[in-house]
């Protein structure tokens, strides 16, 4: 075996169609493309979405509603976690690289610390936002809650 003998498996190739070569090919004349019209045109081609004049779908359909771009994306700590996560390793401070090495969020990920779950322990959370409940917890416990 060589290079000059390497030839594709057969059926996988087809031979391309030969248009417009005269009427004895069989497809000669209008090459396919039917009688006249826009489509048998060179160079014609067709708005993605245009539906033959019709109203189109996407001005059919009716828009409702907006997406605020100032909307800020938290990404939700529960205060059973904390407790949790505190019985394994057991420390006083908790940061965004803590909770980053914990595998709960994201490194570039915004956090807000919720109030489910209790905590037992005096703990000092560094977090970009708390809720109202989170806060007296932490706090009663003995607690710091810190926002960044």
């Amino acid at each position: 075996m060589n290079l000059s003998n390497l030839s594709p498996a057969v059926g996988s190739t087809r031979t391309n169609k030969r248009l417009g070569r005269g009427t004895g090919s069989g497809r000669g004349g209008t090459s396919t493309r039917g009688h006249k019209g826009q489509k048998s045109r060179s160079g014609y081609s067709k708005k993605s979405g245009f539906e033959g004049g019709q109203m189109p779908l996407q001005r059919r359909v009716p828009k409702f509603g907006f997406k605020n771009i100032n909307r800020v994306e938290y990404k939700g700590i529960n205060l059973d976690a904390l407790t949790s996560l505190n019985e394994k390793n057991s420390t006083s401070t908790m940061d965004v690289a803590y909770f980053v090495s914990a595998g709960l969020v994201s490194k570039n990920a915004k956090i807000k610390i919720l109030g489910r779950g209790e905590v037992t322990t005096a703990l000092e959370v560094h977090a970009h936002a708390f809720s109202k409940s989170a806060v007296e917890a932490i706090e009663k416990a003995g607690g710091k809650a810190v926002t960044l």
